[in-house]
């Protein structure tokens, strides 16, 4: 009977010796590289690391000439080319970019605002962005989307924070800028304010079934895409998650555009959801189509604000000279509204408008830094469709997948210097300080790059100088001692338990 027992000891000592010794000589070889174990590739490093995943890439990435390749488990088809390199970049965004699409894997991963500019390819993007390059131009909107944001900042977020400031209550700043946000980008939408930061604080489902949709589309880019189809057709784990998110959605545009066809015509006209329907008619003939463009829109605008604040504020509360260099831009602007300021009994609260801000070059440098440190969208993903070869050199092959790490390209000594990790607006702008310093997109990619450049780069930085003056001249920023900073498992880059704020109105 002893016989048996010492077969399984000596099989179960001889697998232990050969999994040590592998681990030992892959480190021998490759020490700085992620661990790539036999049949299941480098899936369990990954999975390993998903808590912090951003930085330990950056690492990866850092120490090893900014590319690697890696791959997923043995049959997956999951074969991987990461890069932060700006060269890189410019070739498969820029120079050779129909190569690159972002292929039939990254629609079916965002199948729910599928036929969108955000999952299509050829073609169909150039008439999709032309398109919306003539919607982003029309004055009526553009000063829609202006009013909008001065009315959120006049009367929902500084009335919250003076409430909040007068009774020294802890707040949390990501939830109060994703309902700010929410509202920005649904009212010119629908014509139709959601009322997300009105005094009740109502629940706001739609925008968790947003951040569902980011999350679960992370699990399916981590993991190979038969076992996500199959979670999908049980309807289990996070599949299950995502369809009840998706119900959500889709019951809110749904509600939305019901109540903007109630409203009266003239206002109809001026709305982004009216727009779309002009310029692009078979958009308006396709309910899902049109369903799936509103709702990509929603995404779009939510997520690049919503998210890019939220660790603005955390900066800014953490460097308090660089306050005080946006308080002394701001300074003349708000000097000029003092007289108004003090004949009106209702409030003191100086409010900036987008064309007071446009060209302070500070403010936007400060805002710069923190996209640069902290990403909305932290990775991008293409395709291979032809066999190619970088200008690092490296050789990529028809199917395989492509990863740029936007997160990691901000924080490349490299590229950036050794203060790389350090908060400093400064390196934004010129010897003097008088104008922004040029940094090429294929660097610095938070607003993409080469024909996919976003859209609404200028509405976005207009919204955020405007919502970031305000807060940063009435109010003095504190961040709550020991909360954990860090981001959520996402395809955006939220923080994980949201970001514990006090604030003090200043005299």
């Amino acid at each position: 009977m002893a016989l048996p027992y010492l077969q399984e000891l000596v099989i179960s000592t001889l697998l232990v010796v050969s999994l040590c010794m592998y681990i030992k000589f892959w480190r021998l070889r490759n020490p700085l590289y992620p661990m790539d174990w036999p049949v299941v590739g480098m899936l369990p490093s990954i999975v390993a690391n998903l808590h912090n995943f951003h930085d330990v890439l950056t690492v990866f990435l850092a120490t090893n000439g900014c590319n690697f390749k890696a791959r997923g488990p043995v049959a997956s088809g999951m074969r991987f080319f990461v890069t932060a390199e700006p060269a890189n970049v410019r070739h498969i965004f820029t120079s050779n970019h129909a190569n690159y699409p972002k292929g039939e894997d990254f629609a079916e991963i965002f199948d729910i605002i599928s036929g969108t500019l955000f999952t299509i390819d050829g073609e169909a993007v150039r008439q999709q962005r032309a398109m919306f390059q003539n919607i982003f131009s029309n004055p009526r909107l553009l000063a829609l989307m202006a009013s909008c944001c001065r009315d959120k900042v006049v009367n929902g977020l500084l009335p919250f924070l003076t409430r909040m400031g007068s009774t020294r209550t802890t707040f949390d700043m990501q939830d109060l800028i994703t309902r700010l946000v929410f509202d920005l980008t649904a009212t010119p939408i629908f014509g139709v304010d959601p009322g997300c930061l009105s005094i009740s604080m109502p629940s706001i489902h739609v925008a968790t079934a947003m951040d569902t949709f980011m999350e679960v589309g992370l699990f399916r880019h981590t993991i190979p895409a038969c076992f996500w189809k199959v979670m999908r057709r049980l309807n289990i784990g996070p599949e299950r998650k995502l369809a009840m998110a998706q119900t959500v959605m889709h019951a809110f545009i749904r509600e939305m555009t019901e109540k903007s066809k109630a409203r009266c015509t003239d206002i109809l006209d001026d709305v982004l959801a009216m727009d779309i329907i002009s310029a692009n008619p078979s958009v308006g003939r396709d309910d899902v189509l049109l369903r799936n463009v509103l709702i990509a829109h929603m995404i779009a605008g939510r997520d690049t604000v919503g998210t890019t604040l939220p660790w603005v504020f955390y900066n800014l509360a953490r460097n308090p000279r660089v306050v005080s260099c946006i308080r002394k831009e701001l300074a003349p602007i708000a000097s000029l509204k003092a007289t108004a300021l003090a004949s009106n009994s209702i409030s003191s609260m100086v409010v900036f408008d987008p064309k007071e801000t446009e060209h302070l070059v500070y403010l936007q440098a400060a805002l710069l830094e923190s996209l640069r440190l902290y990403p909305p969208g932290p990775i991008e993903r293409k395709v291979v469709l032809a066999d190619d070869v970088l200008p690092s050199g490296h050789q990529l092959c028809s199917g395989e997948t492509i990863l740029i790490s936007i997160y990691a390209m901000g924080r490349m000594e490299s590229l950036w210097g050794k203060d790389c990790h350090v908060y400093r607006p400064e390196r934004w702008l010129s010897e003097d300080g008088a104008k922004l310093r040029y940094v090429p997109s294929n660097k610095f990619m938070a607003f993409n790059t080469g024909p996919r450049m976003c859209l609404g780069k200028d509405i976005a930085i207009a919204q955020m100088k405007t919502i970031v003056a305000a807060v940063v001249w009435n109010f003095d920023m504190e961040v709550l001692e020991g909360q954990s900073i860090e981001p959520k498992l996402s395809c955006i880059l939220q923080l994980k338990n949201g970001l514990m704020m006090m604030v003090k109105q200043r005299e």
